[in-house]
């Protein structure tokens, strides 16, 4: 059987086109959160990465007063939707600041999770990386589920 090259080439340019859409489709999947959960740590700021295509921030935090902190990872969104909707810049967050975060944990117990909101303890401010959350009315009272 003799193959047709101006047949197989299409095919195959679009097969590769294919296949090399999966990881970026799979990469902005949220499935990894558990968004009916939410959680709050208490804690001090390691390590803030304001880079794209996702902010993260590192903290060393705990559930309570007396527990041994652990190093947690909250993703968020990227550094241009932060800054568009809630007033989110580089440096609002820093390494040493105390702060409350509650975020959504991750599904499979490991430490890290979905920020949704994090209170700067010694200003009181507070930024959620929630943009739909930045439009509800009486944002600074817990969500009620």
């Amino acid at each position: 059987m003799k193959l047709n090259f101006k047949k197989l080439l299409p095919m195959t340019a679009i097969t590769v086109g294919m296949l090399s859409n999966a990881p970026v489709m799979a990469h902005h999947s949220t499935t990894m959160f558990d968004k009916d959960k939410i959680t709050t740590i208490t804690g001090v700021v390691k390590e803030v990465q304001w880079t794209n295509p996702h902010v993260a921030i590192f903290i060393e935090g705990t559930f309570k007063d007396g527990d041994t902190p652990a190093l947690w990872l909250m993703e968020m969104t990227s550094p241009g939707n932060l800054t568009r909707g809630g007033g989110w810049s580089r440096n609002v967050v820093k390494a040493g600041d105390k702060a409350v975060i509650d975020f959504n944990p991750l599904r499979n117990g490991t430490k890290g999770g979905a920020l949704k909101k994090i209170t700067l303890v010694d200003t009181g401010k507070f930024y959620t990386a929630d943009i739909r959350a930045q439009e509800r009315a009486n944002l600074e009272e817990p969500v009620q589920k």
